[in-house]
């Protein structure tokens, strides 16, 4: 991860990810001589040796490692060169999401691991420890030694730290970037490949836990300024063997919680490390980024409400219930892809957590609906509550931007998901937790019906109602002074400042909003399913929200419209045949396709689309013939 930091200023949020896949494929491929390929839904299976050795599989999976690294760099990384951090982020998740989805798809069980190191065990310090444990950080610290000979004492070496430090400089002096960034990507790919093979043994292979693991790798590169080899893997290892540390207080000590500290530690890492050094602006040495997805004014806005509305209200009063299910549906997604506009389209803020706060959200009201308060003062103070995390969570952002503040989001959101949701005290059970249904005295707006008369049309329209306010609100707040300043930020936030604009009041205030409509669709969510736990506020339901939202258009308040339409099981997935309840296998490996692809060819997405060729026609329309007399 570091290494294609230092050539591409790309962190590579899939890098676990991709090592997995490359591990799946090593052991796939020792059993069966077959090399899959990661191309989902076509043949992509290739027999070429009957009965390989370990020998040639390491050397076939390495090979195929540095390929694959430099058809990721070609293919995607190179396009967004000089793209906004925010594509680069959005082009990882999306391959993130692609790669697992992958993987999950084409080993629902994984393939036979014959070890590769020695399964001994030896005492030190009383402690048993594994001879393959000790024998995986060996081969750690030598493949650090010889990155780091490579780096310091080959030409190859001193040109890719000259272009990290000084792309513009190092471009004069007739360095390629590309070229370097090319062979670097090999390199790394290559590794993680490797690394997860001989770590299999060890974590075991799961496409999820595995693809995970780049949020403490994040933070050991952190520690280690993405620079420092040695530092970076000093590290890992501390974060590593402390992770361990609280696993085994857990089990020792009674009073400690039964949660997942040991995930919660590279989150603090990460938010200590990103507070303290913040993040500097981009310097005169910097390549030129390019701009932002285009966010123009909503216009029309009561007009087009009012349509919606009338339209929803229709299909949840006529429809059969698979349509109002996709209506209901499309509307909390929609109120979730709106936070995503706020904080990402309209401040450049990448965020991560929206799922996070959701489940914040979601969890609270059902508390506060047990301590006695009825709907909706119970959402209502949920939502103000998450609102106020929201806040907290952003502090960050004043002293960090772009692809980092990106990272302490998504560990936030790893954080909350294996901290918070994982308290019985907070959330009621492990397992699920029930959800009161939404009643105001004789109205019953709950979801609850049987038969054909699932769902509810009085919750549809509870979920299209909040939609539309939330959407009004977007809108005024787009089209005033905060929009304004929010979109000053997201361009310039030297500029703004020296405009007069309030940079840290601007960022809190978007994460505050964002945080406050997440929690929004985060209690509709509960009131939609009845019951809720840790799993329905996954950190990939954020990451696949991001992608569905920048591929319907992040930066404009229909985009999030439209996401709400694309969502899994909403109208178009209705409209074009899917059934309520069976969400297709390939809904991510589609999202983060679709994704890398809207992120390399066109960032303003489908809306954007639509709008650049609406202006197209109306430019090419002819001119009515009185209307040529009179000019």
């Amino acid at each position: 991860m570091v290494v294609t930091y230092r050539s591409a200023n790309v962190v590579n949020l899939a890098h676990a990810a991709i090592g997995s896949f490359l591990a799946f494929a090593f052991y796939e491929f020792r059993e069966t001589g077959e090399l899959v390929l990661p191309i989902v839904a076509i043949p992509h299976r290739i027999p070429l040796l009957p009965r390989p050795t370990v020998v040639t599989a390491l050397i076939v999976i390495v090979v195929y490692g540095a390929l694959l690294g430099l058809l990721l760099h070609v293919l995607i990384f190179s396009r967004l060169q000089r793209a906004p951090a925010l594509a680069r982020v959005v082009a990882s998740i999306g391959l993130f999401l692609y790669v697992w989805s992958f993987v999950g798809l084409e080993w629902p069980v994984a393939p036979n691991i014959r070890p590769l190191l020695p399964r001994d065990n030896i005492v030190v310090l009383d402690r048993l420890i594994g001879v393959d444990r000790l024998a995986l950080a060996g081969l750690v610290v030598l493949a650090t030694g010889l990155l780091w000979l490579v780096s310091t004492r080959t030409r190859f070496g001193v040109a890719t730290t000259a272009a990290a430090e000084n792309p513009k400089g190092a471009v004069l002096l007739g360095v390629d970037p590309g070229r370097l960034a090319a062979g670097n990507w090999m390199i790394a790919t290559a590794s993680a490949g490797l690394t997860m093979v001989l770590a299999a043994q060890v974590v075991s292979l799961d496409p999820l836990n595995n693809a995970l693991l780049i949020v403490p790798a994040v933070a050991a590169a952190l520690i280690g300024g993405f620079r420092s080899y040695p530092l970076v893997v000093l590290a890992g290892l501390g974060i590593g063997m402390a992770q361990s540390l609280l696993l085994s207080l857990q089990a020792d000590v009674d009073w400690l919680p039964d949660i997942g500290l040991q995930q919660g530690l590279p989150f603090l890492i990460i938010v200590v490390v990103m507070v303290v050094r913040g993040e500097s602006l981009p310097t005169r040495g910097a390549l030129r980024e390019g701009r932002f997805p285009v966010a123009p004014e909503p216009r029309r806005v009561g007009a087009v409400a009012v349509v919606g509305v009338v339209a929803a209200l229709v299909v949840l009063g006529i429809g059969g219930s698979d349509w109002r299910a996709a209506v209901t549906t499309s509307a909390i997604f929609a109120t979730f892809a709106l936070s995503v506009v706020v904080v990402t389209g309209f401040v450049g803020q990448i965020s991560l957590a929206s799922y996070a706060f959701a489940g914040i959200a979601a969890f609270t009201m059902v508390k506060l609906t047990g301590a006695g308060l009825p709907f909706p003062v119970a959402p209502v103070v949920a939502v103000a509550i998450t609102c106020a995390v929201g806040v907290l969570v952003g502090i960050p952002a004043v002293k960090v931007r772009g692809m980092n503040l990106a990272i302490v989001t998504l560990g936030a959101a790893v954080a909350i998901q294996e901290l918070l949701f994982k308290w019985e005290w907070f959330t009621g059970s492990i397992a699920a937790t029930d959800v009161p249904e939404p009643v105001v005295g004789p109205i019953d707006l709950s979801i609850s019906a049987t038969g054909d008369a699932y769902p509810r049309a009085a919750f549809g329209v509870l979920c299209v109602g909040v939609l539309c306010r939330a959407g009004l609100a977007v809108a005024n707040r787009r089209r005033g002074a905060t929009g304004l300043r929010w979109l000053a930020v997201r361009a310039n936030e030297q500029a703004a400042a020296a405009a007069g604009v309030d940079v840290r009041s601007a960022k809190l205030s978007s994460f505050a909003v964002s945080a406050a409509l997440a929690g929004a669709a985060g209690t509709l969510l509960a009131y939609q399913r009845l019951t809720i736990s840790a799993d329905s506020f996954q950190v990939l339901n954020s990451l696949s929200l991001l992608a569905i939202t920048f591929l319907a258009g992040i930066a404009v308040l229909s985009g999030g419209i439209t996401a709400g339409l694309l969502a899994p099981v909403g109208v178009l997935a209705i409209a074009f045949g899917q059934e309520v309840g069976k969400p297709s296998p390939y809904q991510f490996a589609i999202s983060g396709l679709l994704l890398v692809v809207v992120t390399v060819v066109y960032p303003d997405g489908l809306t954007g689309l639509a709008r650049a060729g609406w202006h197209r026609v109306r430019r090419d329309r002819p001119i009515p013939a009185a209307a040529a007399t009179v000019a």
